[in-house]
């Protein structure tokens, strides 16, 4: 399902006495008025006169005790301007003599009466409707981490200073925690700019310290080399190792310089001293008594935002006005300080969100890390209210900047599936090795196979030398046979006898002779018909059943034809057993076990058709004294001829692990173009035929096969019949019927004597290659296009590709592709990747 982000602009304007909250979102605008109380703003300077105070009088890391007892100037507040003009007429002390002030205790007084009468306002009747809309979007959320975003705007500046992250939208009404605000501009003139795929570059500018030393802040900045490239630029730093606040202008050619760098800059820092300007833009202190206004950095700001500078953090003091103006240039995020910060919570503050980003949290996670660190009891006993100063601006087009890893090894560990993660990858490939799945799919993908032949005119034209004479119900009704089971001999006499007025010079029989003594009379019949046809030159192939294990073959545990109705000497019998539905190729290439039934079939008609017959081949002989199909293969491979035919007939150029890739029936060949059939009553002349039967059979490989009565197969219990494939179906017009293992011999045949075996690709490989593609393209497609319906867009358009190609190389090269698994697969990571990007 696709995921999209669910936001709102939300917008807080102070006229007079009366604040107006504008809403506007998900296709609606609410707009609600709401009196604004003065006291709000009493309650506030309150705070600020009580948070000036107390930071004003600590210093280092002492105990309340101590800090109660040390008095410092502002030189440990970072800021030049630290106390409102608005404010110096009150005073904290009044009378005469010296009096002990817990100034601790005032700054957590005034900071629980703001926050007290800053959510009694935000929770007023008359705001009911904008919570409820907001919380309400909240609750359609489908995925538990997913959050609304409200991007907030104030006016005046006043309003801007209030604490607004610490309104829980949607509390009063069940939903907490789904709500996030982000801070944002009222002018935004530019757009944010991808973030590009290399390691982040980071701009450190470090102001003039006033006996603050700022070393702190830079060894927390270069503990962030080991996954990002660090340069240093400002007071006392390497490239201004010695300067005087005459050197201003080349102190600031110099920072000018350094942001305008043509490789670009991911994160710019600034440490220092900083301050509000509204016409300006804010200011930094670079020098003593000298300052550089946003403004005057404008034009190279905008190039680094389009050389990729993505997020910019003002560790310095009152920085609203800073942050907007960067928004409004088009950057992506910017962490600031809305009031004076003391300098022992901004490195406090820098090493928790430092430490987070280097986790590879957002800013904004890292934001609110360093602030709940502020926020923790041990932390406020010494650093009380801190947490409320921090604030993050967001361009609300712009995706949460984050650190990414970069380098050979994070670029592959980040394609490699995660246990903890992706269990369900595991699942997959034990449910691709089950038997009964593997055959499901292959059927539905043969299939598809079939419809794509006959949609792209693919099917084969050239003739095939089969020629079937099926003994089924219609001869069986037709010429009142009796015993179906084991077969009337004589009437299989039959059959030989006019195949061999035909000229037929190779014939198979699928069938099991081997009741030569409860048939005696035909039986003899039978051997006298074998005995005519071979004396004509005919080759003959008598089904067969060998055990599986190599060394339990001994002369009594193989089912074959009995010498009685012929001696292999000079016939050939061929093992009928198959896989469903695979091609079975001999074992080793000297057939010293058993070779299949179809093998030695195509085997034989090679022999017969090839133009250069190897010297002294054996030929069928009632004369012969050894077994024929030892002396074939003994004189195949005494000749050499092992790898311009044999092999060449046995072995795909992918097959060279059988156990892993061996050949499929490939039923998407329609079974017409396969082989000629026609019953044996139709080739005795005792039924009508539809179709004209050949006169000479010399150039055709005739099979005898039982097709489709009941009795049929080795123990007479109709094993011979199977269900009809997919495909079968589809080529015969999805009719009910039936589909026997000698059809199955025949498209084998088929196969080896067109020398084209279909090799499928196992779906466990399949499956751990997608797992990897699909992990590098999820990676790709998130990184270049955070849009979620483009990607699932891209998504179907790669599987309809890989679709295309898939059947496409199954015609064309004999290769089955997997196409289950694999999407599936590829759906899971598109799937899993967008909603985690989303809750990240």
């Amino acid at each position: 399902m696709t995921t999209t982000r669910t936001f709102f602009y939300l917008t807080v304007t102070r006229i007079q006495s009366v604040c107006q909250f504008e809403l506007q979102g998900q296709g609606q605008k609410i707009t609600e008025q709401v009196d604004y109380p003065l006291s709000l703003t009493q309650n506030y300077e309150d705070w600020q006169k009580a948070y000036l105070d107390y930071y004003q009088h600590i210093r280092g890391r002492k105990t309340i005790n101590h800090l109660q007892k040390q008095e410092l100037t502002n030189m440990h507040l970072r800021g030049w301007k630290v106390i409102n003009k608005n404010l110096r007429g009150r005073k904290v002390i009044s009378g005469v003599g010296k009096i002990t002030v817990d100034r601790n205790k005032q700054l957590k007084d005034a900071e629980a009466q703001l926050l007290d009468e800053f959510h009694r306002w935000l929770l007023s009747p008359d705001l009911v409707n904008i919570r409820r809309e907001i919380a309400n979007a909240a609750r359609k959320l489908s995925d538990e981490q997913q959050s609304v975003e409200v991007f907030l705007t104030c006016n005046p500046i006043e309003i801007a200073r209030l604490p607004w992250e610490t309104w829980e939208i949607g509390t009063d009404l069940g939903i907490p925690e789904k709500i996030q605000i982000y801070r944002t501009p009222a002018t935004i003139r530019n757009q944010p700019v991808r973030p590009l795929q290399r390691k982040a570059r980071i701009l450190a500018i470090i102001g003039y310290d006033t006996s603050l030393n700022f070393e702190a802040d830079q060894q927390e900045v270069e503990s962030l080399k080991s996954i990002a490239e660090v340069e240093f630029v400002g007071w006392n730093t390497k490239t201004t190792k010695v300067l005087n606040p005459e050197n201003a202008t080349e102190l600031k050619t110099q920072i000018f310089h350094a942001i305008n760098d043509e490789r670009g800059w991911d994160i710019l820092f600034f440490a220092g001293h900083s301050n509000e300007t509204i016409l300006t833009g804010g200011e930094l202190g670079v020098a003593p008594n000298v300052s550089l206004a946003i403004q005057d950095i404008e034009e190279v700001l905008k190039k680094a935002q389009t050389r990729g500078l993505q997020f910019a953090i003002f560790n310095s003091c009152s920085g609203i006005n800073i942050a907007e103006s960067l928004i409004n240039l088009g950057l992506s995020q910017v962490v600031v300080m809305r009031e004076p910060i003391h300098n022992q919570v901004a490195r406090k503050f820098l090493v928790q969100f430092l430490r987070s980003l280097v986790g590879y949290k957002d800013v904004h996670q890292a934001l609110l890390d360093a602030c709940q660190y502020l926020k923790q009891q041990v932390t406020r006993f010494s650093y009380p209210s801190a947490y409320l100063v921090p604030s993050l601006y967001r361009h609300p087009d712009a995706e949460l900047f984050r650190l990414k890893s970069f380098g050979f090894w994070n670029s592959i560990k980040k394609w490699l599936p995660k246990p903890k993660n992706e269990s369900w990858l595991l699942l997959l490939l034990l449910i691709s090795l089950l038997p009964n799945v593997q055959d499901f799919l292959l059927d539905k993908r043969i299939w598809l196979q079939a419809f794509y032949r006959q949609f792209t005119y693919q099917i084969p034209k050239d003739e095939s030398p089969l020629f079937l004479v099926k003994i089924d119900n219609k001869s069986i009704n037709q010429d009142k046979i009796k015993q179906p089971y084991p077969l009337d001999y004589g009437y299989l006499a039959n059959i030989i006898q006019k195949l061999s007025q035909a000229n037929s010079k190779l014939i198979g029989v699928d069938y099991i002779l081997d009741q030569g003594e409860q048939q005696k009379q035909k039986s003899k019949k039978l051997n006298q018909a074998i005995r005519a046809a071979v004396s004509q030159e005919s080759w003959f192939v008598f089904g067969a059943l060998y055990p599986q294990d190599e060394t339990s073959l001994i002369e009594n545990s193989k089912e074959t034809v009995t010498a009685d109705i012929a001696n292999l000497h000079w016939s050939i019998a061929g093992d009928i057993n198959i896989t469903k539905w695979y091609v079975e190729l001999p074992s080793n290439t000297n057939c010293s076990h058993s070779c299949p039934f179809s093998y030695l079939l195509a085997l034989s008609y090679f022999l017969q058709h090839q133009k250069s017959l190897p010297p002294n081949l054996p030929k069928p002989k009632l004369s012969n004294q050894n077994d024929f199909r030892d002396a074939i293969i003994k004189s195949i491979i005494s000749q050499n001829t092992r790898y311009n035919f044999l092999q060449n007939l046995r072995l795909h150029p992918l097959f060279n692990f059988q156990q892993f890739f061996q050949p499929i029936l490939d039923f998407s060949i329609p079974p017409t173009q396969i082989y000629k059939s026609v019953s044996a009553c139709e080739l005795l002349g005792s039924c009508e035929s539809e179709i004209k039967i050949p006169n000479n059979l010399k150039n055709k490989v005739v099979m005898i096969v039982p097709a489709g009565y009941e009795e049929a197969g080795i123990k007479g219990k109709g094993e011979d019949n199977e269900t009809i494939p997919s495909a079968i179906s589809f080529w015969n017009g999805w009719g009910e019927g039936i589909f026997s293992r000698s059809a199955a011999h025949a498209y084998m045949v088929h196969h080896l004597l067109k020398q084209r075996l279909v090799v499928p690709i196992p779906d466990f490989f399949i499956i751990l290659l997608s797992a990897f593609l699909g992990k590098a393209l999820t990676v790709r497609m998130l990184e270049n296009s955070p849009n979620k319906p483009k990607i699932f867009k891209r998504f179907w358009g790669i599987l309809v590709i890989y679709l295309i190609i898939s059947l496409q190389i199954y015609t064309s090269a004999a290769i089955l592709l997997p196409c289950f698994f694999p999407s599936v697969t590829l759906w899971n990571y598109i799937r899993i990747t967008t909603r985690r990007n989303v809750r990240e």
